[in-house]
């Protein structure tokens, strides 16, 4: 565990439901809710929803913690599915602030007292969310690699503090999909909904900091998050049904404040590229035409290098469905992307958005 120096909870603290997803892990949930039993905030619960296949999960809670009145454990049959579980739990928390927290990562020692203390200083505070660590399968921790993590998403010190923009920290995923702690009256009213399969972590983030009134990011170590080949959406990672072309569509259609458009530029800027190398790989070429040649914001207007091997492997998938297209094809998406480059050379606003924001760009 790791230990930070911070002042003991009161007895008039709210209380907190740790949601605790899990399905077929019994290796690794034990850390899990060790570390929550561990915390250094004591007014809490943690409330389990078990979707897997065996009993081995059931049978390690009821040997390991067989008198532990904090855990409220729940085998669901037949299984919910990971936002139908998630939803459920949120729905039998009887806590005033909800925390998830997913089966392979683990908390903090104080990561909820540090959470639960910012309503301290902000009564009207909905969400806060914190820095993870990154760990390794085996859950030790890699430091460097942490950093990196918490930059990638924008979490650094600059960003500390209540968020001007709520609705652009889940847009941009600065919020993390466990770990954020939230007043339980919102967390069910946003629920998890079934209807967006794998990414259902990341719209529901959207939602809850667009629907939040106060969101505060703090620069301090809450949770870890395991790397693990065991992840819910591994096994779709690279399809069509992958979380990222579910978000890539989640964020298009979204209706948004004239204020927060740049954040679903910033959004797209990583979804893009990873939905339009998706569908060259899948053989469904036309798609990620599309979309390569109506978001070149995505590809730094023709400057990106990437743009040019998505479009080669576009022009692969073409050529393995229909050769006599792939000329042709092939030939207006050089003429599309030229025709680009010369407006970008030209239009000083898309100069500007080249320089000025280099974040998303890979």
């Amino acid at each position: 565990m790791f230990a930070f120096s911070t002042s003991s909870s009161s007895r008039s603290s709210p209380k907190v439901s740790i949601c605790l997803p899990t399905c077929n892990r019994p290796e690794l949930i034990a850390q899990c809710i060790d570390s929550c039993l561990a915390q250094t905030y004591s007014n809490l619960e943690i409330v389990i929803g078990d979707d897997s296949r065996d009993a081995r999960t059931q049978q390690l809670i009821a040997q390991r913690y067989p008198n532990e009145p904090r855990i409220r454990y729940a085998m669901n049959r037949p299984s919910l599915g990971q936002a139908r579980n998630v939803a459920n739990l949120f729905e039998r928390a009887s806590g005033d602030k909800i925390l998830l927290i997913h089966d392979d990562d683990f908390l903090t020692t104080d990561g909820i007292e540090k959470l639960v203390s910012l309503w301290t200083r902000h009564p009207q505070l909905e969400v806060a969310f914190a820095d993870q660590y990154e760990a390794d399968h085996t859950g030790a921790v890699d430091y460097d690699a942490s950093t990196r993590l918490n930059t990638a998403f924008r979490r650094t010190k600059d960003a500390e503090g209540l968020q001007p923009l709520p609705g652009r920290t889940g847009l941009i995923q600065m919020f993390p999909n466990n770990g954020w702690m939230a007043n339980a009256e919102l967390v069910k009213r946003i629920s998890y909904r079934e209807q967006y399969g794998m990414c259902c972590d990341f719209v529901f983030g959207t939602e809850l900091c667009l629907a939040a009134r106060e969101v505060f990011y703090l620069h301090e170590y809450v949770s870890v998050y395991r790397k693990t080949a065991t992840s819910i959406s591994h096994s779709t990672r690279g399809t069509t049904v992958a979380a990222s072309v579910s978000a890539y569509a989640f964020v298009e259609a979204l209706e948004l404040p004239p204020q927060l458009e740049p954040s679903r530029k910033l959004a797209l800027r990583r979804l893009v590229p990873i939905v339009v190398s998706v569908y060259a790989k899948n053989r469904e070429p036309l798609l990620g035409f599309k979309i390569a040649l109506t978001h070149l914001f995505a590809y730094n207007y023709g400057f990106s290098m990437r743009l040019y091997y998505h479009l080669l492997m576009l022009s692969h998938a073409v050529v393995a469905r229909r050769p006599q297209a792939a000329v042709a094809v092939a030939v207006a998406a050089t003429a599309a992307v030229s025709a680009a480059v010369v407006d970008a050379v030209a239009d000083p606003s898309v100069v500007t958005d080249r320089v000025t924001d280099h974040s998303e760009l890979v």
